[in-house]
């Protein structure tokens, strides 16, 4: 009997259960692997739009190859238990993927490090590539599934429909299992691992019944690879340094201890998200040029500042330097990953009674809230990108709303030694809304603040107060903004809006536009 005749014979029920429940499998490994995916070129790429974008088109891409594989496998062998050897060596394949990125993406840091684009460019496909088997071989599974039940006389439309569709539930069921438990509590790699071990597992079971040598091999590999899972305690991204380091469900995180000095980093580590020194109020980082921010108010007050917002609360340097400053004021900091909370209070004595934390979306925190404020901040910035919805027209006119009559707001915002054209468009974007819009460039770093009044104000009134402040290190802080502080007024740049507002766009002109000044 050849192979196309033994597949007439009618299946079992064991059979017919393995041809539904491995698409099912197959569809929720595959996504597992997207979301792990971003995770994992996370530390060395951010996990930006369009990082999101070549993961989904590079795993679209390998898919394709594998249904076209699968389908040619299926004519060739159409038994089950080659059918059987998809999951398992798909499983096999997963489970290397956590031995093997290490070298991968440690190369990538590296080329990244030194701004070389085309090997950064090269180190991130050669990162997806090791996803590249493990999601061709997933691919190949509901082709070869439909082929062998076909078989059996049911209408090929009715079994292609509902395999694929099974294949789909188990997508949906990855995609949330990933997301919302298993990367949060397990990790990246461990999830990965996770996924080997179930597609192994559901494969050794069927081989078990009709080719058990072939199972016992797999059964050792399944072995070999939960050991390797087990006695790893790698750092996800080592770092000279390193004290901490987590994957939530947002970020990648790392606190790095540098001399006295602790720092956040987050995903591809380029930029730092907090810094503490016990004792120690100013940083000598951009954060210290956000304490200048309430004197760009028409008329300052005694006591300067009742309360502030401060979106993009990372582990709290604001914070800390605020109440040092201006006192036990009420600080309401938004900061839309709670791991980054339990970490500032944890390493970074983010510990203020004057501070209330609310873990959302800075956007969504305004929208649903009712208190005003003299001051709010946003330091959502994410090196080199910022969230788009926290860069436009709509989202401005809301930080105005629940500003006092008086109130500024300032934003953070990435710029290079000689292109500011991210922080013109904001400042642009601001001028629609704002009388009064004003940056300074900070010393010795790739940041400028903009600031926006909702009085009209004069730059010289502003620098005259700065110039009169008596605290010794507001004055140290005026003197590094000395003559980098003015006044926005250009009509012709580009307002950002909910609907167009291409600020990653922007980032990567910026960045080329560096790489070539750079090489030249």
């Amino acid at each position: 009997m050849n192979g196309r005749e033994s597949t007439r014979a009618s299946l079992s029920l064991s059979s017919r259960l393995f041809l539904h429940v491995i698409p099912l499998i197959a569809g929720m490994a595959t996504m597992t692997l997207e979301m792990s995916a971003s995770r994992l070129l996370a530390p060395y790429f951010g996990n930006s739009l369009p990082v999101w974008g070549v993961i989904i088109a590079m795993l679209l891409a390998f898919l394709a190859i594998g249904n076209e594989l699968g389908g040619r496998l299926a004519e060739r062998w159409p038994q089950l238990d080659s059918f059987l050897q998809l999951p398992a060596l798909a499983g096999v394949a997963v489970g290397l993927i956590p031995s093997l990125a290490n070298p991968m993406l440690r190369t990538a840091m590296y080329s990244f490090a030194r701004y070389d684009a085309s090997t950064t460019l090269a180190a991130l496909f050669a990162s997806l590539l090791l996803f590249a088997p493990a999601v061709v071989l997933l691919g190949a599974i509901v082709p070869f599934a439909v082929r062998i039940t076909t078989e059996r006389g049911e209408s090929s439309g009715v079994v292609a429909g509902r395999l694929y569709a099974l294949s789909t539930v188990g997508s949906l069921i990855g995609t949330f299992v990933s997301v919302f438990v298993l990367i949060p509590s397990i990790g990246t790699r461990r999830t990965i691992v996770t996924v080997s071990v179930i597609l192994l597992t559901t494969a050794i079971i069927g081989l078990a019944r009709s080719a058990w040598r072939i199972a016992l091999i797999y059964l050792l590999l399944l072995a070999c690879i939960i050991t390797i899972a087990l006695s790893s305690s790698m750092a996800i991204k080592p770092t000279q340094g390193l004290v901490y380091e987590a994957d939530s469900a947002y970020n990648y995180i790392q606190v790095i201890q540098s001399g006295p000095e602790l720092l956040l980093k987050l995903n591809e580590g380029e930029g730092i998200q907090s810094s503490y020194i016990p004792g120690e109020t100013l940083t000598g980082y951009f954060y210290d040029y956000f304490l200048l921010v309430p004197y760009f108010r028409k008329n300052v007050r005694d006591p300067p500042l009742a309360n502030l917002c401060l979106i993009g609360l990372a582990a709290g340097t604001s914070v800390r330097q605020f109440t040092d400053i201006f006192g036990a004021i009420p600080i309401d900091g938004v900061e839309i990953d709670p791991t980054i909370v339990t970490i500032g209070r944890q390493f970074f004595d983010m510990k203020q009674r004057n501070l209330r934390v609310f873990a959302e979306d800075g956007r969504f925190f305004l929208a649903q809230s009712g208190q005003h404020y003299d001051v709010i901040l946003v330091d959502a910035y994410n090196p080199p990108y910022i969230p788009f919805h926290l860069t436009t027209m709509e989202f401005f006119q809301l930080t105005s709303d629940h500003l006092d009559s008086d109130g500024v707001m300032a934003i953070n915002v990435a710029r290079t030694e000689h292109d500011r054209e991210l922080a013109e468009a904001i400042a642009a974007t601001l001028s629609a809304v704002y009388p009064a819009v004003y940056t300074i460039d900070t010393v010795g770093e790739l940041n400028s603040l903009v600031i926006a009044s909702k009085q009209q104000t004069d730059l010289g009134e502003i620098t005259a107060k700065l110039h009169s402040l008596a605290d010794p290190m507001l004055q140290g802080v005026v003197s590094r903004a000395a003559g980098r502080i003015h006044r926005f007024d250009r009509s012709d740049q580009r307002i950002l809006t909910d609907d167009l507002a291409p600020v990653e766009q922007l980032v990567h002109s910026m960045v080329a536009r560096f790489l070539l000044e750079d090489s030249r």
